[in-house]
């Protein structure tokens, strides 16, 4: 069972839209912790709803606590909009591993990217470097998070290799550099794992997407901890993850959908072509 601490939005699918029900479709229960309740993602410019204050999120997690609730595998979290939201999700992950030891720890360090900057509250960056990382398993930033939680710019697998050293140092077991770039051809894209010093690569077509769409980065991260709580093979996740996600990105594309078709591929989500190989570094 996974406790998923994330963003939900009533149309489209970012944060806990995009990672419960594959994560579901793969087998996993999930029990839920919404961060906000709003009409849609903030890529449209406009919304509606609410955010949800740090205590809200505490009570939340003790009702579920009276129900065994925390007896789980594994947190996830996303998007922290503050300090203290972050604080209540550290806070989950000490709970959860005061019952379960063992329990993994998949942060997804949202913060930025390029073309963007950091785009979160300018303390959280450092709460996630200084506190979160600390806790986590398993961390999934894309490359301009890699590159601010190495200290360091990463241009080439080299560099890669050292920035996933960097940041295991830090506290997680597993990095997964969730969008590399390694060389100028605009037309691939990669994604970097390294799981206890061995380094694995998986690469994809790029496809035009415009704009790229919300909430990959949350289907990323649930996917690939979703399939490494059930074979505990860090390669092999990375696998089945990213034939599943291509699959996702392909549909979404050839639809012109602005969000993603996690619905129509369904199918794929469950049982992912074997399309792209991951090769060891």
């Amino acid at each position: 069972m996974i406790l998923s601490i994330q963003s939900h939005v009533a149309f489209g699918h970012v944060g806990n839209r995009s990672a419960v029900f594959p994560l579901e479709l793969i087998g996993q229960e999930v029990v839920v912790i919404n961060t906000v309740q709003f009409s849609n993602h903030t890529g449209y410019g406009e919304w509606t709803g609410d955010v949800f204050s740090a205590q809200h999120i505490r009570n939340i997690l003790q009702g579920i606590e009276k129900r065994g609730g925390l007896l789980c595998d594994a947190v996830l979290s996303g998007y922290m909009g503050t300090t203290e939201v972050g604080m209540a999700v550290a806070e989950a992950v000490d709970r959860v591993r005061a019952i379960r030891p063992g329990a993994l720890y998949c942060l997804d360090p949202v913060m930025g990217d390029y073309g963007r900057g950091f785009f979160v509250h300018p303390s959280i960056p450092d709460f996630i470097k200084k506190e979160a990382l600390k806790r986590a398993s398993i961390v999934t930033p894309n490359q301009f998070e890699a590159e601010y939680l190495a200290d360091m710019k990463i241009s080439e697998i080299s560099q890669a290799r050292e920035a996933c050293r960097r940041i295991r140092e830090l506290g997680p077991q597993i990095v997964l550099i969730t969008s590399f770039q390694n060389s100028n051809d605009d037309s691939r894209i990669s994604m970097y794992l390294s799981d206890k010093g061995e380094d694995w690569i998986v690469t994809t077509p790029r496809l035009a997407m415009k704009p790229d769409p919300n909430g990959a980065g949350d289907l990323v991260s649930a996917l690939f901890l979703g399939r490494y709580l059930q074979s505990g093979n860090a390669s092999e996740s990375l696998g089945k993850m990213a034939n599943s996600v291509f699959t996702v990105f392909e549909k979404t594309f050839n639809a012109a959908s602005r969000e993603l078709r996690l619905v129509d591929s369904r199918f794929e989500i469950m049982n992912p072509a074997a399309t792209f190989e991951v090769m060891r570094i």
